[in-house]
């Protein structure tokens, strides 16, 4: 076993989560993930706190990639157009592994209570993210929030109808268009 050899963070995740998918989340230890993975034991500890981390391992770059998004987002764009901007950034850097990766993902975490929790503190950081980034913009904090909410449930709607796409499919179009219906459903609420 090579001692540095590169791209162990992401053989990590795809060890953990085929061996989910295969024995459940309870019954994988972090010794088999690593074993899987072609890693030290002492490798995982490096790149993940618990096995439970590996399942936000990409919200920190989605999060900066959202962020990234918004905050480059036409000077004149209103917070939702800043927040497609945003998302369709985000959207972008997943391709056909994320597209193949998801539906083992999802059934790992439908599975157990601690993973959905995880999942969900994983919603409330991209809300984070990019309620922040239109703070930064000059967008009052209640509209901020609003439209970063709006941004998570349409990366998650859209992200679902692009699951039942064709692989090679992009995100994007799903994500925006997701976002477009949500939008037009909260200005009927007045």
């Amino acid at each position: 076993m090579a001692r540095w050899e590169p791209g162990a963070r992401e053989r990590l995740v795809l060890a953990a989560i085929d061996l989910f998918a295969e024995q459940g989340y309870d019954e994988t230890t972090v010794a088999q993930i690593a074993q899987r993975a072609g890693v030290a034991k002492s490798t995982f500890f490096r790149h993940f706190p618990d096995k439970r981390d590996l399942l936000v391992a990409g919200q920190q770059t989605l999060s900066r990639l959202l962020a990234e998004g918004i905050a480059e987002a036409p000077e004149s764009a209103t917070p939702l157009e800043a927040v497609a901007a945003g998302l369709e950034r985000a959207s972008n850097s997943m391709g056909p592994v994320n597209h193949e990766l998801a539906p083992r993902l999802k059934a790992a975490v439908e599975a157990n209570v601690e993973l959905q929790a995880r999942d969900a503190l994983k919603s409330v950081g991209l809300a984070v993210a990019m309620t922040d980034a239109l703070v930064a913009r000059g967008v009052p904090d209640p509209t901020a929030h609003l439209a970063g909410e709006l941004g998570v449930l349409a990366f998650k709607r859209g992200y679902a109808q692009w699951l039942d796409a064709d692989a090679d499919a992009a995100l994007a179009p799903y994500v925006l268009a997701a976002l477009e219906d949500l939008g037009s459903a909260s200005r009927s609420l007045t």
